[in-house]
């Protein structure tokens, strides 16, 4: 089903007139003068700088169900004449291009957008049309962020053109603090603007000043704790064992029934069942996964684990040695990561080295799971490497990427020089 010209032309009318009462009422709240806090890309050699230097779009790991986490900010784009709007939406689909073989999110903060920056109507048709099944079929949720009565017009527009299925994935999100159910909020890149609205939305809401919030102590983790504690700690609870059970396991199972299994590491699992799994861990009980009859829930342990160590596998320390990777000559690549993971700590070195021999395993078997180095290193970066204060933005992917790839598929000479006394490979 189509939607005519006609049509179209009379909708804009419609609707431009209540985006205009939206406007005026939004300027009175922004701070025009306050800088987005969206990490601009600051990479010139870049295919799409012209748009991607405005922060629009970043990409901050995993939500909390093991699904890439994509943001598109509103307020982050400036005025029409100042950006081309189909250059907008071919790096749309290059940056999503490099994920939707694999689920992922989308959270779209919608406050900012006016008349001054908001793409046609007929571009928004085009922009659906052209995000076909292959974007459409791994997109597990849509989450509109502060979501306004243009939002909900342009969605009645757009039913025809929508199918149920894809219809069900739309979560409107009226505040910030809803996201915290369903994605890990610390890790959001959320501009200064967005904030201060949602803030302001709060207040009116309550009709005065939020009171301040009293967070309760930490509970101290129980012995059996396997989620969300150190290395360390999981090594002195389990009677010194190099490698956590949770990995173990995990790895253990994945080698033996899914190094064929395409597309493993890329799906995502049902939320309360990966909930009850993580549950049992903590509390010590057994975990088989033979009784759940799919490869692809231990595979998103493996990745939550990872995820949730307080600090990444590859350490805090070593993030910007990462980062500067890109600025390496192609051909020391290799040379470099081997110095930077030599200089892990020999727990982490010892519990890296087991993760990525596995890995390249995985990768081995390639033709047949379609997990390529560079596939697998689109999915384990992110939760091997992020910096201290819990953002990744997407100017820092590709280097993070980078090196987990040249891990994977140099594994031997970049893992075999440094021997420690003791070590476990899967």
């Amino acid at each position: 089903m189509t939607l005519s010209s006609n049509t179209f032309d009379k909708d804009m009318a419609e609707f431009i007139e209540l985006q205009k009462g939206e406007e005026e009422k939004g300027q009175l709240e922004r701070h025009p003068l306050a800088p987005s806090s969206g990490d601009a890309c600051q990479d010139k050699s870049h295919p799409y700088y012209d748009v991607a230097r405005h922060g629009i779009l970043q990409v901050t790991g995993d939500d909390n169900y093991g699904r890439k986490l994509i943001i598109f900010s509103s307020c982050c784009m400036p005025p029409s004449h100042q950006l081309n709007h189909h250059r907008l939406l071919e790096y749309l689909k290059y940056t999503l291009d490099q994920y939707v073989e694999s689920d992922y999110t989308v959270v779209y903060f919608h406050y900012g957008l006016s008349s001054s920056n908001k793409p046609s109507l007929r571009w928004l048709r085009d922009a659906y049309r052209e995000f076909d099944r292959k974007y459409k079929k791994n997109l597990k949720a849509l989450y509109v962020v502060h979501p306004t009565n243009f939002i909900r017009i342009i969605w009645n527009l757009f039913k025809p053109l929508i199918s149920h299925k894809f219809g069900k994935k739309l979560i409107y999100v009226n505040y910030l603090a809803a996201l915290r159910e369903h994605l890990n909020y610390e890790q959001l890149i959320i501009p200064q603007d967005v904030l201060r609205h949602d803030e302001k939305l709060r207040v009116a809401q309550k009709g005065g000043p939020p009171p301040a919030v009293k967070t309760p102590p930490p509970r101290p983790p129980l012995p059996t704790q396997q989620f969300g504690v150190s290395l360390q700690y999981i090594r002195e609870k389990n009677s010194g064992a190099l490698i956590p059970p949770v990995m173990h396991q995990t790895v253990s199972y994945i080698k033996q029934n899914g190094l064929k299994t395409e597309g493993i590491f890329r799906r995502s699992a049902r939320v309360q069942l990966i909930k009850d799994i993580q549950k049992l861990y903590n509390q010590g009980k057994p975990v088989s996964f033979e009784q759940y009859l799919d490869v692809h829930v231990p595979a998103v342990i493996l990745k939550t684990f990872l995820r949730e160590l307080p600090e990444p596998l590859l350490t805090f320390a070593l993030y910007d040695q990462i980062q500067d990777l890109t600025k390496v000559e192609s051909i020391l690549r290799v040379s470099r990561c081997k110095r930077i993971v030599e200089s892990l700590p020999e727990h982490n070195f010892i519990v890296v080295k087991y993760l990525v021999c596995f890995l390249h395993m995985v990768s081995q078997e390639s033709i047949v799971n379609k997990m390529s180095p560079s596939n697998l290193a689109c999915v384990f970066g992110v939760n091997l490497a992020w910096p201290r204060q819990d953002v990744i933005s997407l100017d820092a992917l590709t280097p993070l990427n980078i090196f987990t790839e040249l891990l994977i598929e140099h594994y031997q000479p970049i893992f075999s020089s440094r021997c420690p006394p003791i070590q476990v490979l899967p």
